[in-house]
């Protein structure tokens, strides 16, 4: 669109957020009104009403993007709000822009100035159109929010509340001035993803005092989002709710927020309130209320779950409750951390887009969820952050790192694996999961960037066996305060990564008809495959630094021959029993590990990996009560303490990663060709599992498995949607190809015998 409005902002500081005002009349001689679109976009986070009454449902726009080059727009249909006389209001709130940014406690790191803009563009039956436009001819004034953060939370005097600004003709002789902002309009761009809404609401399972004497709500699930509280009080009583995601002796546990303080205060007015705090977001499950004495229930208190607006597409379920929970811990996981961006966690002084999370997990989203314009739009940031960059990938996206010098010592700001890998394996992940090339085509100049970058990292042996890795970060063993001790050797996994990257570009480039590329990559990922085992691979199929992790990518990644593959799984197979079938891979290798004993024939260990319940595996967070993915396997102790290290989150789903397997091996499905245009069903029984069921909203339909074991036989149920092909791969049983429908077959159970291992 052509943009004709300023970006405004209050000419003084109010000390609450600002609300900026306009008021018009419609043009008469012109007809009725035919259509009203209101297109909108701000520095810090925005809410526009016409006459009072919300443009959207949603929250927290325009998000969080790369704003010095991409400032995103959304068009809101208002026709229906519009009056002969109407007001056009915005609130803005500081968000990511002015808030509170990163560990370091800076604030303002994009800008110290809020702003809005905004263009109301009004069609008349007669064609003739009537602009509204953010000028200098606004008024500022000042909202019932005194304060407002996304670490700290929002503050409400209701007392303060007043709307008689949004009726035409109010007395605004106590508002301020605006100004106009510079601001190069072509920064606008429309977004790609969906936009943050309330997705659903939780009563509390409990209330009680605790030992302290503190009014605590349990809302039985780890969740982002805030309370929404009504409340009726003598007026100026100050009413305080904190936000944890777990106990601690009983009492909130707030140490893992760091600086965080996760607190909102309301004021009371006198008459019935009701607040809900829509310029912050909390990760929580239980929160303390302080400074009411009157009831408070689950008909006056509620959880409100906020997370941008995907479709769900995969399921999973089986016989195992323990796996059931997991399986609904990495979909809660999920929710919580795609607000607007795929962040680490959504609780403590962070929540930043790292590349390394969402590298990983890309796989098991893509099943779960309908994410591919969510990701396109945060790949877009990508792109203009690496560009910036000079072809490096940051570690965190959008790049806020760089704006934090004090957070910028913590780490030299090199290309590192996984981190890096995601500029490649993100969109390579959405083009096996919708088949759109769309994505491949937009993210190849940064793929190949990254890819080119490596090389140029590349020792002369041909190894990534120099600079910063962050390696097989939160190896099950590493001190709480030293997340980077790993067993796994930081260059085995970076070259391991590396060639996995330059296959995947070459691959990407072939499809996209850029043949020099494709050679030229495929050239590159075989240089690395050779330095790796010259390097790093004995005869025997042993791996440099002998650790869980460098066999789980070796093997799944495709770096060994036919023969060292069997040995690295036999090897891989005896370290994993030798620790108790508890979990010994970091970051680096949890995503890879089941598959790469998948591949070698071991199933038997892979399920007792999978199902293991003792620290530190996947179900010992579920014994321990989790609702979501823990950052660490042990972020709370067998004793109900929580880890030590400064580092604690309760809610990280990279480690939830494991998913992709289940929904490939345990439920069956899988793409043959990308899009499912063509669909393997190839469920593998196993673990004890009487049955287990999984389906999937592809782009043609939704595929369908269904297993069940019986006495002599396992029976499969399968459907195809129309037009897909299938392949049917069972144990014991020739591979079939088939067409749509439903299918049945039946297998014995002896025949799930796999290089000599029994399920």
């Amino acid at each position: 669109m052509q943009w004709l409005a300023a970006m405004i902002t209050p000419a003084q500081e109010l000390a609450a957020a600002p609300i900026l005002r306009t008021e018009f009349a419609l043009e008469a001689g012109h007809g009725p009104v035919a259509s009203a679109l209101l297109s909108a976009s701000s520095f810090g986070i925005f809410e526009a009403t016409v006459n009072g009454v919300p443009v959207s449902d949603e929250v927290l726009s325009p998000g969080w993007s790369s704003y010095e080059w991409r400032v995103r727009f959304r068009t809101y249909d208002v026709t229906r709000l519009l009056r002969p006389r109407s007001v056009l209001g915005i609130l803005l709130g500081n968000g990511w822009y002015r808030g509170r940014l990163g560990w370091t406690g800076a604030r303002c790191v994009y800008g110290d100035r809020l702003g809005a803009i905004a263009q109301l563009d009004v069609t008349f039956a007669d064609g003739h159109v009537q602009t509204v436009l953010t000028s200098d001819a606004w008024l500022a004034g000042p909202s019932e929010i005194t304060s407002d953060d996304l670490y700290d939370g929002q503050t409400v005097d209701a007392r303060r509340r007043d709307r008689n600004w949004t009726r035409p003709g109010a007395d605004l002789s106590t508002w301020a001035p605006v100004e106009v902002l510079p601001f190069d309009t072509s920064r606008l761009t429309p977004y790609v993803g969906p936009p943050v809404r309330r997705q659903e609401t939780l009563a509390p399972t409990r209330v009680w005092t605790s030992p302290a004497g503190n009014t605590l709500f349990d809302f039985g699930q780890n969740l982002v989002g805030w309370l929404r509280l009504e409340v009726r009080g003598s007026a100026g009583t100050e009413i305080a709710v904190r936000h944890a995601e777990v106990l601690e002796n009983g009492e909130l546990a707030v140490r893992p927020l760091r600086s965080a303080q996760a607190t909102d205060r309301y004021v009371l007015s006198g008459e019935l309130d009701v607040f809900e705090p829509t310029l912050t977001f909390h990760g929580f499950r239980f929160a303390e209320i302080s400074g009411w004495n009157g009831d408070l229930d689950s008909r006056s208190v509620e959880a409100v779950v906020v997370h941008s607006d995907l479709a769900r597409t995969g399921y999973f379920t089986c016989s195992d409750p323990l796996l059931n929970q997991l399986h609904s811990n990495v979909v809660w996981g999920l929710k919580g951390n795609f607000l607007d961006l795929p962040t680490d966690c959504p609780q403590r002084d962070e929540r930043l887009g790292w590349t390394g999370d969402i590298a990983v997990f890309a796989p098991s989203a893509a099943f779960l969820f309908d994410v591919r314009e969510f990701l396109r739009d945060w790949l877009h940031d990508l792109s203009a952050e690496q560009s910036a960059a000079g072809g490096r990938v940051p570690y965190v996206v959008p790049d806020a790192l760089k704006l934090l010098p004090e957070a910028a010592t913590d780490f030299a700001h090199e290309s590192t694996a996984i981190w890096g890998d995601a500029a490649v394996w993100v969109p390579w992940s959405l083009w096996l999961a919708y088949g759109d090339r769309q994505v491949l085509q937009e993210q190849y100049t940064s793929m190949a960037s990254h890819a080119r970058r490596v090389e140029s990292l590349l020792s002369p042996s041909g190894l990534w066996d120099s600079g910063f890795q962050f390696g097989d970060w939160l190896d099950p063993q590493a001190p709480p305060n030293d997340p980077f001790t790993a067993r796994a050797d930081s260059s085995v996994v970076a070259t391991a990564c590396a060639y996995r990257t330059a296959r995947i570009v070459s691959e990407a480039a072939a499809l996209l008809g850029d043949s020099e590329d494709s050679r030229r990559f495929a050239h590159l990922s075989e240089r690395l495959r050779a330095a790796f085992r010259l390097h790093y691979v004995r005869h025997d199929g042993t791996v440099t630094s002998d650790a869980p992790t460098v066999y789980a990518l070796a093997i799944a990644f495709g770096l060994l021959d036919e023969e060292t593959s069997r040995l690295a799984g036999e090897r891989l197979a005896q370290l994993v029993a030798e620790n108790g079938f508890r979990v010994a891979t970091g970051f680096a290798g949890t995503a890879y590990v089941t598959d790469a004993l998948t591949v070698t024939g071991h199933l038997t260990e892979a399920y007792r990996l999978l199902l293991e319940t003792e620290c530190p595996s996947w179900l010992y967070p579920v014994t321990m009560g989790a609702t979501t993915i823990w950052e660490r396997w042990d972020s709370m102790l067998p004793d109900g303490t929580v880890n030590p290290g400064e580092m604690t989150s309760f809610n990280h789903y990279a480690l939830g990663a494991v998913a992709d397997w289940i929904h490939r091996v345990v439920g069956g499905i899988a793409p043959l060709q990308p899009g499912y245009s063509r669909v393997l069903i190839a469920p593998r029984p196993g673990g004890g599992l009487t049955w287990a069921e999984s389906s999937l909203e592809t782009p043609h339909g939704r595929v369908r498995v269904r297993w069940e074991q019986g006495q002599d036989e396992v029976t499969v149920h399968a459907t195809i949607p129309p037009g897909v092909a299938g392949l049917i791969d069972l144990p014991g049983r020739q591979k079939e190809e088939v067409g749509d429908g439903t299918h049945r077959r039946t297998f014995r159970p002896q025949d799930m015998v796999i290089a000599g291992e029994a399920p």
